[in-house]
């Protein structure tokens, strides 16, 4: 039995437990035999979507736009779901012991009739915040667009680079894009900010050079006096489709590097350029992806040479595993590193200042925003675009503007 039907009869199962207990909520609040098989044949319909796509998809197509489409609306409707058993499941639970308590002891416990549909009306009600979340981070979320605005101060920062602004924009995703108008809106924002410099932290694509061909046109619009940069992403390189040889996966490579020039960005490949402005200068540095359990081509002291330590340096990594591994502790001294990579997960909870919360900061240690240790500051930004989910939820897609400032450390 191959691995695919494996998986299909495990996952089966489990969303047939799943769709079993959120219909015994249904059925509680309601005798409706219609909203009873509107509710299974929307089921029905998702799960053989899915499934259908990911038997009829060739790896070799990585993930297509269907597949993420079928997977977000399968998010959509499974996340509720998951409120309403684990609501369910603990009404049950305390049915038990109640049971088990009045067993032992007759007539200490009294059974609340209503309970069941109170919990199962409140189940309900809950399971629409994730529904509807979903609903809106699917259809307009992945297109609200977040300016975000730092002022970084370092010491040693060149005089003539006070107030000097950088826009950082990282995972763009180009094979995952479907809405032009939308796209366009958030390249416009980008020029809006009037930058002195633009620098792009990885994944121009989700896999293969061509997702980008529709896109050339409005990506080479972008405007800054000072130049724009850019670095590859883990996707950038290939890894996630089956090629039909070695030479194909590095046709297509070269391919994905040949993208950078067409939009007049200059790829960083482990080398640095100088900014020079009145005399004074300061160092962009970019290296190859290099990532915690991911490609590690990135070589820093590669990316570094000709530079000196007590040069101003700002890196471009797209995987702030990096960061925290290698670049925060190196005593050459990168004074802002600027990364991408983890999208905030595209979902989460984020109220400035009280509170934050998204399932990537279980695996990465900087997963969204700004960091800083040892007087150095690492960015993460949260990406222009989308891949996997077809959406954000709370997470938003962001454009990072920093002024750079010349005085005593806000690390």
């Amino acid at each position: 039995m191959s691995r695919f039907f494996i998986a299909l009869i495990v996952f089966s199962l489990l969303f047939l437990i799943i769709e079993f207990y959120a219909f015994q909520a249904l059925k509680t609040i309601t005798n409706n035999k219609y909203v009873k098989i509107i509710w299974v044949l929307a089921a029905l319909a998702i799960y053989i979507n899915l499934f259908y796509t990911l038997y009829a998809t060739p790896r070799s197509a990585g993930q297509t736009i269907r597949f993420q489409l079928a997977a977000g609306f399968l998010l959509t409707f499974l996340i509720p779901k998951l409120v309403i058993v684990i609501m369910m499941f603990g009404e049950d639970a305390v049915r038990v012991v109640q049971k088990t308590v009045s067993f032992v002891s007759p007539g200490t416990t009294q059974p609340i009739a209503s309970r069941r549909l109170f919990v199962s009306q409140l189940a309900l009600v809950l399971a629409a915040i994730p529904f509807t979340s979903f609903l809106y981070g699917i259809f307009q979320g992945k297109y609200n667009y977040k300016v975000l605005k730092y002022q970084l101060s370092f010491e040693d920062l060149p005089e003539a680079f006070d107030g000097f602004t950088i826009t950082q924009i990282s995972d763009i995703h180009s094979g995952s894009f479907t809405n032009p108008e939308k796209i366009q809106y958030g390249i416009d924002l980008i020029n809006k900010q009037n930058s002195d410099l633009i620098l792009f932290t990885g994944d121009i694509v989700n896999n293969k050079a061509d997702e980008m061909d529709n896109w050339i046109d409005s990506f080479k619009n972008f405007e800054a006096p000072y130049g724009k940069f850019s670095i590859l992403g883990n996707h950038d390189y290939g890894d996630y489709v089956d090629w039909a040889s070695k030479e194909d996966k590095a046709k297509n490579f070269e391919a994905v590097k040949e993208v950078h020039p067409k939009i007049g960005f200059d790829l960083l490949l482990n080398e640095n350029r100088i900014i020079e402005k009145d005399g004074q200068k300061i160092a962009i540095v970019g290296v190859e992806n290099w990532g915690k359990g991911f490609n590690q081509a990135g070589d820093l002291e590669k990316a570094s040479l000709g530079l000196e330590k007590k040069d101003f340096k700002i890196l471009m990594s797209h995987d702030p595993s990096h960061w925290e591994y290698k670049v925060k502790n190196d005593d050459f001294n990168y004074h802002l590193t600027l990364s991408g990579h983890t999208h905030g997960l595209q979902m989460g909870i984020e109220i400035p200042g009280f509170f934050r919360w998204s399932p990537s900061q279980y695996v990465y240690k900087q997963w969204a925003g700004l960091y800083s240790e040892f007087g150095r500051f690492i960015n993460v930004n949260r990406g222009f675009g989308y891949h996997a989910f077809p959406g954000r939820v709370g997470i938003w897609p962001e454009i990072t503007v920093i002024e750079l400032k010349k005085g005593k450390s806000n690390t």
